[in-house]
């Protein structure tokens, strides 16, 4: 039987940001009780209305349930100092709540609503502070109408936070009239949660909006595989498959997406389908790549043999027969790859290549996908290289790149490093910018994993064969000193690694999932500092290549986290918590915050009244409000995904039989070859063989190979 019940929160036990599940002590008739259940964000002093049942927990006692509630503001003026000093408003903390308390008594929240000005009666409130405390009341009453909204249709109070930093008080009309929208317009809200939504407020499991947006989920979600596009039969059974709903249905609403151009679906069996941005940029790399190789190029022609012999003299080095055709081909060149895996002197190449365009008086450019490998090619080859996303002058306020075909890159060469890496929207992003008369030197590793992003271009280039390619195998004799090296290029060609005693590579033989744990812990402590001298969060990474299980990147994290992070303030969010010191990875590009993809950086400052936080990079500061926190994770351990572009001095690579769905032989050289002086894996010899083994990787669907041997001249 349904009861009723009225208090006003003393305290708040627990609160899921993600689901809104609280629990909380309440106050009624002279009583404390609690009550549980799904609560936006209950505040101490606010006034509640429920509506439940009373329970008896086996281990809590005696509970009210609540299935539905109405939030009040205190009526007191012990309710309304407790109520502003929780929190809830960033810029009021416990002292100058009681201080605005005492200036008004029980007409605060009045004062606040409609004469928020009257605020500089209160000592030590000036025009400014003001203004800020205005803003924050009023968002804050807005977000808590947003989340009792939404809590009623299953959405947690993080949520509601984000919904309406996206669409302001347009929030309710907005996921009343489309809920769809939610899962398209902003990251970190898929389409399982927005379509929740959308079912509890009414809209049919086979109605057209949620036909359509489930193609659009099931191709984004394509697109984070890797695809730049998905035959129209297999896209059509995957939909299917996630809505439950009929063929026709979804055959429908494929062909309304095509006609408002929502999807482009290209006229061949079985035709693949794009996102728009994905086909403009497959159809663009291909045109600019044909238009790069035949225009002229606008720099003076060098003669290659006579620069090869000069630089080997300037660098007194003898370079190899495939070092002299690589160099000589970019040189006479407009477009070319220089491929190879590790110790192969693709390096030494890039370096001959600076010192002999510098001489020329040419005008170079280099660039890499990520902030560590720009600062490797910079060290290696005494000229200033660039993140590919600060090369372009990305500009938050108008939401573009600032280098475009109307303000081109100033250069006549431009030379990429990690070109494995870089996925087809930035590289159309890039060659819009890139003059014609440029010359464009592609260098990379092949072998590696292909970009995080859709696309498989490095490859796609090299496999249309209309590009010069050199593939650089020999190993140089001080790179073959290193057991990283040659180990790296034996897993490569699918052999078991070398063992020894001494060196910078090791495996370690366990096979209990919960002593590899334990082995990693005492490794990042101990022995790895006290043999190497290395510290243990800022120059050993551990590089997982699964999420879950005990040896997977969110238990490691959360152990790790705790055995060299363990007693620092913390920010929770969620089932995420974050401390002071912590080491982070940003997950997503955010051009606003010039934060990019696999950035990793150190919390700097905690702010646990805002609940924001600031973490340092290599070379800015970015704060994090709590709405932003789901772009960030711990990065103790990371996916091996996660690490392509960056180095470390040591890499602890766990490998067990339970990884079997990702255990592959690129997945493993791509780990490898991240660790600069140490590498140690530490597993089962089953779990190696295995993904040596494994050359099986799932291949992208991707048009522009096609595109690329149609268009270019070879």
């Amino acid at each position: 039987m349904t009861e009723e019940l009225e208090g006003v929160v003393e305290s708040l036990l627990f609160s899921s940001e993600e689901t809104g599940y609280s629990v909380v002590r309440l106050r009624s008739g002279g009583q404390l009780l609690t009550a549980v259940g799904n609560l936006a964000a209950p505040v101490p002093g606010e006034r509640l209305h429920l509506q439940g049942r009373w329970t008896n927990h086996p281990r809590f006692g005696r509970q009210f349930a609540v299935e539905a509630y109405e939030s009040h503001a205190p009526a007191t003026v012990e309710g309304i100092e407790r109520y502003l000093a929780s929190g809830l408003i960033p810029g009021i903390g416990a002292e100058l709540a009681r201080r605005i308390v005492r200036a008004f008594g029980e007409q605060t929240l009045e004062i606040l609503d409609c004469q928020p000005q009257r605020l500089a009666e209160v000592e030590g409130i000036g025009r400014k502070r003001i203004t800020a405390l205005k803003s924050s009341w009023k968002q804050q009453r807005e977000i808590r109408k947003v989340m009792i909204f939404l809590q009623s249709h299953g959405a947690g109070p993080a949520l509601a936070a984000k919904i309406y930093k996206r669409y302001g008080d347009h929030s309710i009309a907005v996921v009343q009239d489309n809920p769809y929208r939610l899962a398209l317009d902003m990251f970190g809200v898929g389409f399982l949660t927005a379509d929740r939504i959308a079912r509890a407020i009414g809209i049919a499991a086979d109605s057209p909006e949620r036909a359509q947006s489930g193609l659009l989920h099931t191709l984004e979600e394509c697109s984070t595989e890797g695809h730049l596009y998905y035959p129209r039969t297999a896209l059509i059974q995957r939909c299917q498959k996630l809505l439950e709903i009929d063929r026709e249905i979804i055959s429908a609403a494929l062909e309304s997406l095509a006609r408002e151009g929502k999807l482009i679906v290209e006229d061949q069996p079985d035709p693949p389908v794009y996102l728009p941005a994905f086909y403009r940029a497959e159809t663009g790399i291909a045109l600019l790549l044909a238009e790069l190789q035949a225009t002229a190029r606008a720099a003076r022609k060098i003669d290659g043999e006579k620069a090869v012999a000069w630089v080997q003299e300037r660098m007194d080095i003898v370079l190899a027969e495939k070092q002299l055709e690589a160099l000589r081909t970019a040189l006479g060149s407009k477009i070319m790859v220089i491929t190879g895996g590790p110790g192969t002197g693709k390096t030494t190449i890039i370096r001959a290549l600076l010192l002999i365009l510098q001489r020329a008086g040419v005008r170079f450019l280099q660039a890499a996908p990520t902030g560590r490998a720009a600062k490797r090619m910079q060290e290696a080859g005494g000229y200033e290289a660039k993140t590919i996303h600060r090369l372009l002058e990305y500009y938050p306020r108008e939401g573009e790149f600032k280098r475009n075909p109307g303000n081109p890159l100033d250069c006549h060469w431009l030379i990429l490093d990690e070109a494995s890496m870089i996925d087809a929207l930035l590289m159309y992003h890039l060659l819009k910018a890139l003059p014609p008369s440029s010359s464009l030197i592609l260098v990379g590793d092949a072998d590696q994993l292909p970009s995080v992003g859709p696309g498989c271009l490095l490859k796609d280039i090299i496999r249309c064969g209309k590009a010069p390619v050199v593939e650089l195998n020999e190993i140089f004799r001080q790179a073959g000193t290193s057991r990283i090296v040659v180990n790296a290029h034996r897993i490569n060609i699918g052999l078991m690694p070398e063992q020894q005693e001494e060196g910078d590579f090791f495996f370690i033989r366990q096979d209990d999932p919960e002593e590899v744990v334990r082995l990693i812990l005492k490794l990042c402590r101990e022995r790895i500092p006290a043999r190497f001298g290395l510290d243990p969060v800022e120059e050993i990474q551990v590089l997982s290549p699964m999420h879950r299980g005990p040896a997977g990147v969110s238990n490691l994290n959360r152990v790790l986290q705790e055995a060299l992070n363990p007693q620092a303030l913390e920010l929770v969010y969620g089932e995420r918590c974050f401390r002071l010191g912590d080491k982070v990875m940003q997950i997503r590009n955010n051009y606003d915050k010039e934060v990019f993809n696999g950035d990793i950086g150190r919390v700097e400052r905690i702010d646990t009244e805002a609940r924001s936080m600031v973490v340092r990079y290599e070379d800015r500061r970015v704060r994090y409000e709590s709405t932003d926190l789901d772009e960030i994770i711990l990065a103790y351990a990371v996916s091996v995904h996660k690490s392509q572009g960056s180095e470390f001095p040591a890499v602890i690579i766990p490998l067990l039989t339970q990884h079997y769905l990702l255990l592959q032989r690129n997945l493993l050289y791509t780990a490898v070859t991240r660790g600069k002086r140490l590498v140690v894996l530490i597993g089962t010899k089953k779990a190696l063989a295995i993904a040596l083994k494994n050359t099986d990787t799932q291949e992208r669907y991707t048009g522009l190979r096609t595109r690329l041997a149609e268009v270019l001249a070879g």
